[in-house]
This record gives C-alpha cells, structure tokens and sequence, in this order.
C-alpha cells in the first residue's frame, strides 16, 4: 500500500495527491475543482446537510464529500448527469420555500444561494412553496434576523456554539416545520445573544444581516443644522479596499476620508488616536494593579461582545475587566465634553465606522447615553460604508486620499494593532514596559498555547518579575482560557480578548472570509503599518498628552474617570426582563431588591419587578432609587419579597414598596 506521503486518489480521472485533508470535498477543492456547499466551513464541524457536494464515488455510489476522508485507490467523479440533476433539485426545493426578494436583500450580489441558482442553473417554481410566511426580527441592533430566507444549513448554529461557546440560537420543531430560532422562539434581543454577529459572517444567505444603518447616514450627512463627525476603527482601513474592488489590503483611509468629506462629513477622525488614548488609562489601571496584586488577571474591555458575554455568562469574572471604555465610546465622550473638541457650534452628530456589528449595540448602551443623547449616534460597519459610497456613485479609486482631520487624526502604529488579536496587549506591555522598566521599545513575540485554539501567551521581564500576557480570540477559546485559570493549569496577569476570530479583522461587519486567509492579511497589513509609524508607543502622541494638559490633568484622573470609564453590571435575562442581580459596588442610590427565587417568582415576582421598574421611571426616581434582583431574601413563605433600603416588605405590592420607597427617602 502507498505511505501517506505519496497516496493519491483519482478524480475525475486525474490522480490527486492525498496531504492530510481532513475530507474528501478539501482534496476536490485542492484540486482545483470548486465543488458546491452551504453548510460546509473549515473553521466549523462538519454538518452534510446541504447534499450540493455529492460526488459519485465506484462502488460506494452516491456521497457527500464533505463527511468522507480521501483514501489511496479511491474513484472519484464530481461532474456525472446524476450528480448534476440531483444538486440542481436539492436548489430548486431549498428556493421553493425561500422568501424571493433577492432584489432588495442586503445579501443581493454577495448571496451564495443566488450564486448557485445561477451556476446550477436552478428554476423557480417547479415545487409548491410548503412552510408559512414568518415574520422578520428586528429587535436587535447589531444583527437582523429574517427567517423566511432561511435554508436550515445550520451555520449560524454552530459557529455561535462551537466558535462563541454561547448556543443563541439552534434549531426547533421537526420535519418541514424546523426553523433556527433563539430558545423559546424569543426575539433576538430577549435571548442570550452577545451580537459578535458571527452568524450573520457564516449565513450564505439574507437570513441573517448586519443591521442597516445606511439610510440613517444619510440623513445625518443631509441634515445642514449639525455637525457630522464620523471615526473610523483601525481594521476598516485594511478590509475596505476590499468592499470597494480596489487592490486589496491597502491602506483606504485616506481614501475613504475624501469619499466622506464629498458626502457631506464635516470632520474625519481616526479611532486610532482614541486607541493611545485607551492604551495610556487601561495601561496605567493594569500598572496599579499589577503593582499591588489588585484584582489580576486584568481582561481587557475593549471587545462589546466580550463585554457583553461576561455580564451574561461569566459575572464572577466581571471585577476582572478593566473599566476602561472602548477607543470607540472614548473619542465619542471627549467629542461630547471637549468644549473646543470639533471647532463647530452647531449640534454633533458622531458616526462610526466600524469592523464589528457589536459596536452597534455598544453605542445604544444606557451607560454611554447622557439625557438620552447617545454618545455615538449610529454605527456603520465597512460593508455599510462601501455601500454607501457606492450609493453616492462615487468612483473611489479616483479620489485624491485626504488626510484624518487633526487633532483626532493623529496616531502611533501601538494604536493600529488594535485591529488584531494581540494587538491591544502588545500596546498595553509597550506602554507598561516605559512605565516600569528602561523605557525602550520592545518586541513581544506571542506563542501558541494550543494549535488553532486562538490562544497565545507572551512573557517579559519587567522590575525584576516576570509579567505574563495572553491575547485569546473566539468566546470558546476565552471559555478554556478561564477554566485553565480558574483551576490553576494557566497563570498569566494581563488577558486580551477579542470575540472574534483574529480579532477585529475578522469582525461580522468585514468583507466576508470563509477561509481566514483575508484576516489573516489584514493583520499583516496592519503589523506592517505599526512598523511603519515614526511613533510606536501610545505615550508619544502628542495629540493625547495634549488632551490630558487641556482636560484630562492625567491618566486615572477624577475627569479621565468620568470621561473615560465606566461600570459594567451582572445580567441575566427573565422572560421579557433584561435585570440588573446584585453584585458589585452600591450607586450610591436607594437600593430596592426584589427577590426572584423560586418562591417569589411563583407568586409573581417577575411581574412585580417590572411593575416597580415602570413605578420608579413614571416618578421621575431614576437618579435616586435603584431596581434589582436578588435570587432569595429567606422569608420564601412570604413571597413576593422585596427589600428597601433595610427595611423587607413580605406579601409585597407596588403600592406597599413605593410606600417603603417614600418612607427610606424621606428618612434619607
């Protein structure tokens, strides 16, 4: 028998080398043949549900190549009458139930059901359609949901399971009543979702979308009564030359801040400055920390679905992070409360521009609004900012790049590394290394902890210790680094995560990679723009030491506090109930805990949390009493329990604690 080394296989009647394809459907692709799929994904399990990579395999017959290992001596053929008739059927019934407005679908032209409706040549209408009409889900803002264009190849499934660890969505019901749909059939929003949006990357179909903002965009860019300000994220730079069908992984900055300017943007700033300015405060919190064995290891916050996923799932994790805001809500806030930021008195308005659909759902945060004015008004990712140039007809390769408009325009390549996984804690220890030892530049080098795990770990010697870092990319792998941690297997004092794969490079919002190897030349792209910058620490922008001169005063200031941190919370959703539990520091307002254990919650505690939530809200209370959870106050045979301030009320009502309310704040 062949050694591995020299097995081939015969397909379609030419002899292929066997090099350790994990299946048969690889070895046809390494080919050169580009066999259809749905459900196939390198970086996923294998599924077979789509049956478009049959192949015709002598004396087994009719197979999916994607859950067959090539072996030496095999027989293969992909192209035979039957294999075609079969591919082109299997289309035609998934379109049969398939919503058609392929016109006006935001996957329209980048949807790989209409590809291979044309490829296979696939015609509408030879089945009756047997599913009924289903309702979209728009109550995310990161990401839309539109059942009815779903074809059940299971993607968004798994890649939320195996690649986030968070399982938000999976399948119910059997035969052709199976739908994907959060648990409970919940709408996205009210579901364990933590909007990576990386079901929306891997969904070959309209079924699952980064949420639109466009037409938002342009009505800003429209409105002559505002300022429009748009900041644009580290990794757009790198992938929008992609979008826009220019020579790929150019730098599109400057291109896009002219296209922007046409459009009607008033300023262009560089989230990048905001980058230095989230290097220096979450630098100097990791110092203090690592000086005195405060709270170690320290997680970075920089992530929204990270963010996201420890408020949900990893609470006890949550004194962890640091509270710094990310670079995005930083440049937002100084925009906010710099008096002399912009330079123009008519009213902000603050657009992103971002590599990440979570972003959307960072800006609607409660703790970045301030009198219900949100710091950043709408977020666009890099498909939505290709597309609204194109919108305008503007042919960007013929542009003159312009500039970042300064001050906010101004970087070092320690803030472009952002885009990357690594790239935060590499500029964390750059900054960590002036602070604490001889000031010099040094190169970390990270080294793979599990092969293809998204794990890394670097090390350096730094007053006389040894500081140990990690940068993990993927919920799932964040999930092993904390059981490694938690049960003593791992030790290191700084933790970089990116929820997703590679980090912001491959955010839900990217020109989408099915491969990784885009992302991965993004990062490149992006390691060869930090050694390119004259300045490669955030501590030598001089735009940021200038901010802290004029307002700040210095990092971990009691203004760089107010403008620049913030406090995350513990939360688990309830039925329709998105609550505060307790744990962590008191607000400072009158606490008022209402009790959902098992007891209570019987005796309709839910309802009653929600009742008071609106009591306190209609009051105009917000600013002095607080609403949370507790899972049991110990008085279960006189639930509903609710305890104010001290004081518990048993056999609770609204009126009975609003009463407790009055009687604490009056004592008060």
């Amino acid at each position: 028998m062949p050694t591995t080394a020299t097995a081939t296989c015969t397909i379609d009647g030419r002899e292929v080398a066997i090099a350790g394809q994990r299946n048969l459907l690889e070895a046809i692709r390494a080919s050169g043949i580009d066999l259809p799929t749905f459900c196939y994904h390198s970086e996923l399990s294998v599924y077979g549900a789509c049956r478009l990579c049959l192949v015709e395999i002598e004396g087994r017959g009719v197979q999916a190549s994607c859950t067959i290992a090539p072996e030496p001596g095999m027989v293969v053929r992909t192209q035979t009458p039957q294999l075609r008739r079969l591919r082109r059927t299997n289309l035609e019934l998934l379109l049969a139930n398939h919503q058609g407005d392929c016109a006006c679908c935001d996957k329209s032209g980048s949807c790989r059901l209409q590809d291979l409706a044309l490829r296979l040549g696939a015609q509408r209408g030879r089945f009756v359609r047997t599913v009924p009409e289903r309702q979209p889900d728009r109550s995310s803002p990161a990401v839309h949901r539109d059942p009815g264009k779903c074809i059940l190849c299971g993607d968004c499934v798994r890649v939320c399971d195996e690649v986030q660890g968070i399982g938000a969505l999976d399948f119910a019901f059997r035969g052709e009543r199976t739908v994907v749909q959060p648990a409970f059939g919940k709408p996205l929003a009210e579901s364990d979702c933590v909007h990576c949006g990386q079901c929306s990357r891997v969904c070959p179909t309209g079924a699952l979308i980064p949420a639109n903002d466009v037409e938002r965009a342009w009505q800003a860019l429209s409105d002559p009564a505002r300022c429009v300000v748009v900041q644009v994220a580290p990794a757009v730079r790198v992938a929008l030359a992609e979008a826009l069908r220019l020579p790929p992984h150019a730098d599109a900055l400057g291109l896009l801040a002219a296209g922007l300017r046409r459009l009607g943007a008033h300023r262009v700033y560089d989230t990048a400055f905001a980058a230095d300015l989230t290097v220096i405060e979450e630098g100097n919190e990791f110092v203090r920390r690592w000086r005195h064995g405060e709270r170690l290891p320290m997680f970075t916050s920089c992530c929204p679905a990270w963010v996201a996923c420890a408020e949900k799932h990893l609470p006890d994790w949550l004194p962890h992070l640091s509270s710094c805001r990310s670079p995005q809500q930083m440049l937002a806030s100084v925009l906010r409360r710099h008096p002399d930021a912009v330079g123009d008195p008519r009213p902000l308005t603050v657009i992103s521009i971002m590599p990440c659909t979570a972003k959307k759902f960072e800006a609607a945060r409660a703790e970045f609004c301030r009198d219900g004015q949100p710091d950043v008004d709408l977020v666009l990712t890099t498909q939505e900012a290709a597309r609204l140039l194109a919108s305008a007809g503007l042919d960007v390769a013929r542009l003159d790049p312009e500039p970042a408009d300064l001050p906010f325009g101004l970087k070092t390549g320690a803030a472009v590394l952002f885009g990357m996984s690594g790239g935060v804690a590499t500029a964390v220890l750059r900054y960590a290394s002036a602070v604490l030892g001889d000031g010099r530049l040094r190169h970390h080098d990270f080294r793979e902890l599990r092969d293809g795990d998204g794990l890394r770990l670097a090390e350096c010697a730094l007053a006389g210790r040894t500081l140990r870092v990690a940068a993990v990319s993927g919920l799932s792998a964040a999930r092993r680094l904390l059981s490694d941690l938690r049960s003593g297997r791992l030790a290191v004092d700084l933790v970089e995560v990116m929820a997703c794969p590679g980090g912001c490079v491959g955010g839900a919002g990217q020109p989408v990679d099915h491969s990784g190897e885009q992302r991965l030349r993004r990062a490149q792209a992006l390691v060869a723009a930090d050694r390119s910058e004259v300045m490669r620490m955030s501590a030598e922008n001089p735009a940021v030491g200038r901010l802290y001169e004029t307002c700040l005063e210095r990092p971990g200031s009691h203004t760089a506090e107010e403008w620049l941190h913030t406090r995350y919370q513990p939360r688990r959703r309830l039925g329709d109930l998105d609550l505060l539990f307790t744990q962590g520091e008191r607000s400072g307002r009158l606490l008022v805990l209402a009790c959902l254990g098992t007891s209570c919650h019987l005796r309709g505690g839910p309802r009653l949390v929600q009742q008071l939530i609106e009591a306190v809200e209609a009051r105009g209370l917000q600013q002095r009493v607080e609403v949370r959870a507790t899972f049991c106050l110990e008085r279960c045979g006189e639930g509903p329990n609710v305890r104010v301030g001290e004081r518990l009320v048993e056999q609770a009502s609204v009126e009975r604690v609003l009463a407790a309310i009055d009687e604490q704040l009056g004592n008060a």
